[in-house]
């Protein structure tokens, strides 16, 4: 047996097992697919997903759905034929992992991030939905976390409007002031803050304790709205991120107009909701696009600043609409329930 053949015998399972270690080995990347989309005048569990309580409420035969991405988690392990399928695929897309999540960040806080995502998003959509019926919500300074063992924890409580800090009265332009005042407490002294809780203002004096060279009593503050009336959306607790919020705010509008909004058809898209009405960029449009045309959406309104994302996308027969603001959003519905043809904002000029 010559050297070369006995080489080659010796080669071809050291190749055969890279292969295999390759082909079972994990890797560091993020598969995106399109996941379910939801109407959001719709029902979830026998209720309606939109809830209104105080305020008279229409419904509407037509749809808005909200669009979601399907995400490989943070501790799910991809695998070489994952990744190749989604690489060949239209619909899907690779990511490295370190672009979609930061170092260290697991399952469970990737769901608890999401969440709060949500939350957020929705109370945003419903002070946006009510400044455009000409009824501007005010927005508030919350506590929105109790550190357990803290001083504070036992004399706040989640959710208590913050009305002043040692005389200063708190708004949400002036949180970080308030939050100095607390930090440049004596050592020993205490704050004097004054609450709002069940509609009724209470004192409540905490002593700081030091951490990292300032005084701190243990809450994070964060800002929240005082609704006229309850405004709920019913959805599943898996669905989280904040790309769902324009959706809720027309589907909010809708719900508190007579009328119509949809015209009976059904209308998709996505869009982080700003306090303003402005329509941030969300990740995976691509795949959002892929499943509204997968379950019958005709027209998909797209956050300005994915345009150039959307127009690669496997859209089918849906027409995609670039939106700016939730008013922009608004007045293209009604434009294209009017009129299919009518000229719209596009992703790609004027259509």
């Amino acid at each position: 047996m010559s050297q070369r053949t006995l080489a080659g015998l010796v080669a071809v399972p050291l190749v055969l097992a890279l292969l295999a270690v390759a082909w079972l080995s994990p890797l560091p990347y993020v598969v995106y697919r399109p996941g379910l989309t939801l109407d959001v005048l719709g029902k979830a569990g026998g209720k309606p997903i939109i809830q209104i309580e105080g305020h008279q409420s229409y419904d509407d035969n037509g749809q808005l759905r909200m669009t979601t991405v399907s995400v490989t988690r943070p501790d799910t392990d991809v695998h070489l034929p994952e990744l190749l399928a989604a690489w060949v695929s239209k619909k899907d897309a690779v990511y490295p992992w370190d672009a979609v999540y930061q170092k260290g960040t697991t399952d469970t806080q990737s769901k608890q991030e999401g969440a709060v995502q949500m939350t957020t998003s929705q109370d945003t959509a419903t002070a946006v939905a009510l400044d455009e019926l000409g009824q501007p919500v005010p927005e508030v300074v919350k506590i929105a976390e109790v550190s357990k063992g803290a001083p504070a924890d036992g004399k706040l409580q989640v959710g208590d409007i913050v009305v002043s800090v040692d005389g200063l009265a708190v708004t949400t332009k002036n949180t970080d002031d308030a939050i100095a005042r607390i930090q440049k407490t004596p050592a020993g002294k205490s704050v004097d803050l004054v609450v709002k809780r069940d509609g009724q203002e209470r004192h409540v004096s905490v002593t700081p304790v030091e951490q990292g060279g300032s005084q701190k009593i243990g809450v994070s503050l964060g800002v929240d709205y005082v609704f006229p009336f309850d405004v709920k959306v019913n959805i599943d607790p898996d669905i989280g991120g904040p790309s769902a919020g324009l959706m809720f705010s027309l589907g909010i509008y809708d719900t508190l107009t007579p009328g119509s909004l949809t015209g009976g058809q059904k209308i998709a898209g996505t869009g982080e909701i700003e306090p303003d009405g402005s329509v941030g960029p969300i990740g995976g449009i691509q795949q959002k696009i892929a499943a509204s045309d997968r379950d019958g959406a005709k027209l998909f309104l797209v956050p300005k600043d994915n345009c150039s994302e959307a127009v690669g996308a496997a859209k089918g027969d849906v027409r995609l609409v670039k939106v700016t603001t939730m008013h922009d959003a608004l007045t293209s519905v009604e434009s294209w329930v009017k009129d299919h043809d009518a000229k719209l904002p596009s992703c790609g000029g004027a259509a």
